[in-house]
C-alpha cells in the first residue's frame, strides 16, 4: 500500500484527504518515507515551496502541490521548485486521484467512463472509438461529474466548477456545456448531454438507455 504524506494546515482538508485516499487504497502519513507527497503552499513556518526543495534534495519522491494559490507565478515556482504537479482548491477527487495513479503508474483510475465514451483524467482527453479530443479543466470536471452521477443539477455543476467564486450564474455553466458539446461532435459524440429541462444535465450512453 503506498504511503502518501500529507503537509496540510487547514484541519478540514487534511482529513478529507486522508478519508478520500483510505478509501482508494492510500496510506496516509505525516512522515517519511512516502510514495508521493502531497503539498500545501501557504504553511505555518516553512512554506510548501522550501519543503519541496528539501524533499527533492534527497529523494526522488513525486510531488503535488494542492493548493488555494491561484497565480502563475506560484504554478511556475512550484514546477522550478521541482514539483511534479499542481493542482488548485477545491479539487476535483477524481482528477486528484488520476494524477497520482499517473506518479504512481498505478493502473485502474486514470479514466471514467459511460458506455464507449471514456474520459481520461490524467491528460484531459476524451475517447470514442479511436477518436479523441482534448478538454480543458472546466470541461474535464463537468465530463467527470456527468459519469459519476446519473444525473448533475445545474447549482451543483455551478458549485463544484466555481465553489469559491461569487456571482457565478447559469449562463457562464451553460457556455461551458456548449463548447464540451462541441468538443464531443469532433469525436461523433455531439447527442451525449441531454439537458433535463428545469433541473440540469444528464448522460447518455449511445444506445437505448441514459445513465
Amino acid at each position: 500500500m503506498e504511503r502518501i504524506l500529507i503537509i496540510e494546515d487547514d484541519p478540514v482538508v487534511y482529513e478529507e484527504l486522508k478519508k478520500l485516499l483510505r478509501a482508494n487504497g492510500y496510506m496516509p502519513t505525516d512522515t517519511l518515507p512516502c510514495d508521493l507527497a502531497l503539498l500545501d503552499i501557504n504553511l505555518p513556518g516553512k512554506n510548501g515551496f522550501e519543503l519541496c526543495r528539501e524533499l527533492r534534495r534527497d529523494h526522488a519522491t513525486p510531488v503535488i502541490f494542492l493548493t488555494a494559490r491561484e497565480s502563475v507565478e506560484d504554478e511556475l515556482l512550484a514546477f522550478g521548485v521541482g514539483a511534479d504537479d499542481f493542482i488548485r482548491k477545491p479539487y476535483h477527487s477524481s482528477v486528484l486521484l488520476a494524477r497520482m495513479a499517473r506518479l504512481l503508474h498505478r493502473p485502474g483510475q486514470n479514466g471514467l467512463s459511460c458506455g464507449d465514451l471514456v474520459l481520461n483524467l490524467g491528460d484531459m482527453t476524451l475517447e470514442l472509438k479511436g477518436k479523441r479530443t482534448g478538454l480543458t479543466k472546466n470541461e474535464t470536471r463537468i465530463m467527470a461529474c456527468l459519469m459519476e452521477h446519473k444525473m448533475c443539477t445545474r447549482q451543483a455543476l455551478v458549485e463544484d466548477l466555481w465553489q469559491k467564486q461569487l456571482y457565478i450564474d447559469e449562463n457562464t455553466l451553460y457556455v461551458n456545456i456548449n463548447r464540451l458539446r462541441e468538443k464531443l461532435k469532433l469525436i461523433d459524440a455531439g447527442d451525449r448531454i441531454r439537458t433535463v429541462r428545469g433541473i440540469g444535465y444528464r448522460l447518455w450512453e449511445g444506445d437505448d438507455h441514459e445513465l
